[in-house]
Order: C-alpha cells, then sequence, then structure tokens
C-alpha cells in the first residue's frame, strides 16, 4: 500500500547540503501500522512529512496503492491522508461535530452523511454522540480532544494514515487507554499507517513493522519480535536496550507458552497418588478443579513432599490465573505478585485450559530468537 523507494531529502545549499533523510526504502502492506522510530534528528518525522509532501523529496519516490505520489495535486493528495499531530489542533470556535467533518465538508460530502459518520466516529471511540456532538473543544479532557483529532483524520475515510507521536502530550494513564482504544478501533478499520514516535514500549506495542533510524539512514525495518529477538547492529541492540526480552513479553500470547499437559486430582485423592501423578508428568504442582472447569486448589510437590492423607487435607486455593489471549508480561506480573511458579490458564469460559511456567516462558522466548 506504502512503498518508499530510495526516498532523500537534503536541506542547505547544494555545495553543502545536510542528509536528513538517506535513500530510504521500505514497503508498508495495506491495513498495517508501521511505527518510524530512533534519536531525535533521526530522519523519521522528515521521511513521514515527505509521504503527503509537507516536506518536498530531494530525490526517490512514495507509492500509495501503486500511485507515484509526485504526479497527484497537492491538495488533493492531503485530503486523502488522515494526518494526526501531537498539538491536536482542534478549532476552538467549532464544535466537535463540525471538527470532525471539516474534511468531508471540504471534499463537499451530504451534510447529513457526514454527521452520521461523526456520530459513527464517536461511538468508536466510547464518546457518547448525543453528550459530545455539540460540546466545544475547551469542555473535554486532553484525552478525549486528542481521541477527536484522531477522529477527525479518519472522518473521510482515508485509506492512510500520518502520525505524528499523537499520544505523547497524554498522561500515562490516559495514554494506555487510547492507545488501547486505537488498537481495537484499527482492527475494524483497518487503515494503513505511519506513525512517528520516540517510545519504544509505545512502538513495541502499536506496530506491525518498526523502522528504526539513525542520521537519516533506515537502521532495521522488522516486525516488533523480530526486531527484538534478531537485532541488526549493535547500535540497535543498544537503543532498543538491555531489557528487550522483557519487552518481548507484551508480543507473545499466553496460548503461545502454555503447556496443555497439567495434573489435575480430586480433594479425596492420596497425597502419594498426587505425588506420583505430578512426577511422571515432571510437574510442581497439581490442581484441584471447580464443577465448571476452573482451577480452584492446588497442591504443590513441597506441600506434599513427606505428608500423608488426602490432597484435601493440604491443598491451598488458587491466587490467580491468566486467560490464554493475554500476554505474557501479564503472566509474568500474576506469578510474581502471588509467587507462583506454575500459573493456571484459563479460557474465555473460565476452564482451566494449561499452565504457565517460567521454563516454558523462556523456552517460548528462546524459540523466537533462535527461529
Amino acid at each position: 500500500m506504502i512503498r518508499l523507494e530510495n526516498l532523500t531529502k537534503h536541506f542547505g545549499s547544494a555545495s553543502n547540503p545536510f542528509v536528513a533523510v538517506d535513500n530510504v526504502s521500505l514497503d508498508l502492506p495495506s491495513g498495517e501500522i508501521c511505527v518510524l522510530l530512533g534519536p531525535s534528528g533521526c530522519g523519521k518525522t522528515t521521511t513521514m512529512k515527505m509521504i503527503n509532501r509537507l516536506i518536498q523529496p530531494t530525490s526517490g519516490k512514495v507509492f500509495i496503492d501503486g500511485k507515484d505520489t509526485s504526479t497527484v495535486d497537492l491538495i488533493e493528495l492531503r485530503r486523502s491522508i488522515g494526518y494526526v499531530v501531537q498539538q491536536i489542533g482542534l478549532f476552538p470556535n467549532k464544535t466537535i461535530e463540525d471538527n470532525i467533518c471539516i474534511v468531508p465538508d471540504l471534499l463537499g460530502w451530504d451534510r447529513r452523511k457526514s454527521r452520521v459518520r461523526a456520530k459513527e466516529l464517536l461511538d468508536l471511540v466510547g464518546l457518547h454522540p448525543d453528550l459530545y456532538l455539540k460540546r466545544y473543544p475547551k469542555e473535554l479532557s486532553g484525552g478525549q480532544q486528542q481521541r477527536v483529532g484522531v477522529l477527525r483524520a479518519l472522518a473521510a475515510d482515508p485509506p492512510v494514515m500520518l502520525m505524528d507521536e499523537p499520544f505523547g502530550a497524554i498522561d500515562p494513564i490516559n495514554r494506555e487507554t487510547i492507545q488501547e482504544e486505537f488498537l481495537k478501533m484499527q482492527q475494524e478499520i483497518r487503515k494503513t499507517i505511519i506513525f512517528v514516535s520516540h517510545d519504544l514500549d509505545e512502538a513495541v506495542k502499536m506496530a506491525d513493522k518498526i523502522a528504526i533510524f539513525r542520521g537519516g539512514k533506515l537502521e532495521q525495518y522488522a516486525a516488533p519480535d523480530d526486531l527484538l529477538a534478531r537485532p541488526a547492529n549493535s547500535f540497535i541492540e543498544d537503543f532498543l536496550g538491555s531489557d528487550r526480552a522483557l519487552k518481548r513479553l507484551r508480543l507473545v500470547n499466553v496460548s503461545a507458552a502454555m503447556e496443555t499437559g497439567f495434573v489435575t486430582v480430586s480433594p479425596s485423592s492420596s497425597v502419594e497418588e498426587a505425588l506420583r501423578e505430578m512426577r511422571a508428568m515432571r510437574s510442581i504442582a497439581a490442581f484441584v478443579l471447580a464443577p465448571d472447569g476452573a482451577p480452584q486448589f492446588l497442591l504443590s510437590d513441597e506441600m506434599a513432599a513427606g505428608r500423608s492423607g488426602t490432597v484435601g487435607d493440604h491443598m491451598v486455593p488458587v491466587k490467580g490465573s491468566v486467560r490464554m489471549g493475554n500476554d505474557l508480561r501479564q503472566a509474568v506480573s500474576l506469578m510474581f505478585a502471588h509467587d507462583m511458579p506454575l500459573l493456571p490458564c484459563v479460557d474465555e469460559n473460565g476452564r482451566m485450559a494449561g499452565v504457565v511456567s517460567y521454563r516454558s516462558i523462556v523456552s517460548n522466548l528462546g524459540h523466537g530468537e533462535n527461529g
């Protein structure tokens, strides 16, 4: 959908040029998010602004859906690309409805159609149209204004969006919420998005692809997990940080790392029988399930060692469980919080489906690095 071909930008004089972007080429498939990342002055924002020709390239080409953008009328090009900036830039004298509808109005949309579109978009981000359509920007919080800024970029249903640190000015709690809402919305709308960020954690969370720049050059372009598992050089390795393995936890679903073989016993089973099953399965715990299949109690090998009687005499309540669709970061957090080296994993109905252990997590991350 978006293809950059040898894109280059020089500033200054011909005899003494400053190379801001140096021969950058990349392909971003339709419906994906690419985050441009790198230190200040690395060329990421200049690269993004050359896509809608806010900055004219010195050389090279930008193609959108196979069409060379240099052959497209500049106003037509910019109206066909959604653009979101950190400063939001809502018109204070216009209602939220009119702010959202600015581009559709410029394009000559039927007024009823554009207002229906505004209502649909507000619903997408959890802002009730009856409450917010007729308000003015000053009546909204910063986070709500930022959401409206995103909606304004989406109003004319552009196939491509450019986002310049769109959540950078939002406090951490609201930023996390808005990021989650945007990703849910992206699952429905499937826009092709170039997203400038300075935040590695945000890039890992938001991106299908990450492009890391240094000194105007594209150093590595890869999916987040590939990037974290296999940095291309020492600069990328240093940029990602020594905790990059922990950052990968966000990218792996519990279902990919869990072990489906686990031990279940009855409260009336003998401790000796439970220990035999644990040893046979090489497991450190056995679980007692509720009638609906949820993990209810557990007996660890330490609890059982040297004990007699039944499982029910020594079992303890399960302190926590994780859903299969959650990421490993959430699983590890629960394991640390409750001192659970073996964490039960449950399906959407709460039934036990497997277990996650430190061993299974390390094995999964190690497989990614070797693969």
